[in-house]
């Protein structure tokens, strides 16, 4: 499997694994087309993602697209991966009321070259999520990167928590504590047979302290452990550069778009 289609792969596991096995959550998945709907007015657990859309029936998809989220009340977001069509999704997109959100680099890592990094930077120490307790500190860090911080964030977590501390999760989530306090956060979306990181989070009190980094490698140190080869992720144009240092690469680029906000 190439590494674009695995990265496509593990954004549908990411968007999907949730939303598929709970209550009030739904997917629809097409040959053509992933839309999810986490069950809440809030785009971070609705989006569309992996679209093959043919050319002569892309406008008629792209409305009912639109419509389908209508219909629920739910704003959303559409995700362009590296192999989306067609060729000229964003401008058709951008012709049936969407606009462009924000692009990021996607990158992939070898995860048998990880260059050695302080893990307990200032004495923190990085735990993988396994209580209740703990994953709700997750994502109490992780709506704290909205402000005000995004209470849709705290109850999707609430939600997912029967699936996430279950026996086989497909989202493996970390925290990094200085004593008992709770103070970073981060991600593993495992599909695709890569490894997805996402939600790096510090707290703003103890940022520029190496927190992130740790955050990022310890799960991914996990990771090469049970057997995975790959890393990818999505950086911001600011992060690409500490992710180099980690040992990313890009690949390609993803887009977001969502619909056209009215003042």
């Amino acid at each position: 499997m190439g590494l674009s289609v695995a990265a496509d792969a593990n954004l549908v596991t990411h968007f999907t694994w949730v939303q598929r096995q709970t209550q009030g959550m739904r997917v629809f998945e097409t040959a053509d087309l992933v839309l999810t709907d986490g069950g809440m007015p809030c785009d971070t657990f609705c989006a569309a993602c992996r679209a093959r859309l043919d050319s002569a029936t892309a406008a008629t998809r792209i409305r009912e697209t639109i419509e389908w989220y209508a219909e629920a009340g739910h704003p959303f977001s559409w995700w362009i991966g590296i192999n989306d069509r067609p060729n000229d999704l964003r401008a058709r997109l951008a012709d049936a009321g969407l606009e462009h959100a924000e692009s990021e680099i996607a990158m992939a890592a070898d995860l048998a070259r990880l260059p050695p990094v302080e893990l307990s930077p200032g004495g923190l120490e990085v735990r993988r999520v396994r209580t209740a307790a703990e994953l709700t500190a997750f994502a109490t860090i992780s709506a704290a990167n909205w402000s005000p911080p995004d209470q849709h964030v705290i109850e999707f977590y609430r939600r997912a928590a029967p699936l996430i501390l279950g026996p086989e999760p497909a989202f493996w989530m970390y925290l990094g504590f200085l004593g008992e306090t709770p103070v970073a956060a981060s991600q593993l979306t495992i599909g695709g047979g890569v490894v997805g990181l996402d939600n790096v989070s510090t707290v703003e009190s103890a940022r520029d302290r190496g927190f992130g980094t740790a955050l990022t490698v310890r799960p991914l140190l996990d990771a090469r452990e049970a057997g995975f080869a790959s890393a990818i992720l999505q950086a911001a144009p600011p992060g690409v550069s500490l992710y180099r240092r980690i040992g990313f690469a890009p690949f390609g680029e993803i887009a977001e778009y969502k619909p056209i906000a009215i003042p």
